[in-house]
């Protein structure tokens, strides 16, 4: 459905309604937990210099649930891309600094964001400018000026493609499985006990198989950006998902990459 922007004279959005305590923060941070949901929305990036478009973009795709960064230029682009690993980049091609095209090439040389999901903005409508663009590393092709509702479907198509297993009832790697809709996790046909902390790290490890991801991009996406969480607290319940899933001496299926992060990724 198509969204126009909201009228912008209404409540401050950092009024009374807005602020969370100081103690329930800190309540939070000593539990290890998020504050919000943003740690299970896909994360979209939005490169584009055009503040009007980019503004509307942004309202239309949080009302759809995602969690969207910006950029207003290519290499501001790149360095969001690699702190954030989007699952899905909106890419305007004309932009400052460094071309959209320039931008998708640099993006898909990089092994993190291999299966991210990629579509080009652009002006240029001509067979060739789209071919260009999808030899590149695009998976589609919008032509400016185009439909908010059209590239919300398109985007979600291409998220579904991008992440096959996200709107699964059931994720599996090896003998580890977890329901989603139950919230039951087992491994070698053994149910597994796990603390909530610990089920939405491996929830998201079981979305983004073999990647690696650091304390600080693994506290984004599953603690969440609104709160300051040390990034040693990530050890902490890494220590404790191991614990609770590699039951038996069956082997640890979360490898530890020296002065990089963590993987769901089988050693050896």
């Amino acid at each position: 459905m198509l969204r126009s922007m909201p009228d912008r004279t209404g409540p401050d959005r950092t009024g009374p309604e807005r602020v969370i305590s100081e103690r329930a923060r800190r309540s939070d941070v000593l539990r290890g937990e998020p504050m919000n949901d943003q740690r299970s929305k896909p994360v979209v990036l939005v490169v584009e210099d055009e503040p009007a478009l980019l503004t509307l973009l942004r309202y239309n795709l949080e009302a759809e649930g995602y969690r969207v960064v910006e950029a207003v230029n290519g290499e501001e682009a790149l360095v969001r891309a690699r702190e954030e690993t989007p699952d899905l980049i909106l890419l305007d091609w004309m932009l400052p600094l460094v071309s959209g095209i320039e931008v998708c090439r640099q993006i898909r040389r990089m092994p993190d964001l291999k299966s991210a999901a990629i579509i080009m903005l652009t002006a240029k409508g001509e067979e060739a400018d789209k071919i260009r663009g999808l030899e590149t590393g695009a998976d589609d092709y919008v032509t400016k000026p185009f439909s908010p509702s059209e590239l919300m479907a398109r985007a979600k198509a291409a998220l579904r493609r991008a992440r096959p297993q996200s709107g699964d009832e059931n994720l599996t790697y090896a003998d580890l499985s977890m329901d989603l809709a139950t919230h039951r996790v087992r491994r070698a046909n053994r149910d597994l006990h796990l603390g909530p902390t610990e089920f939405r790290l491996l929830k998201f490890l079981m979305e983004n198989q073999g990647r690696v991801f650091s304390r600080e991009q693994l506290l984004d996406h599953v603690w969440g950006r609104d709160i300051y969480v040390e990034p040693r607290t990530v050890d902490v319940h890494i220590r404790r998902l191991r614990k609770a899933i590699n039951i038996d001496g069956l082997p640890d299926l979360i490898r530890t990459v020296r002065s990089a992060g963590y993987a769901l990724d089988i050693e050896g």
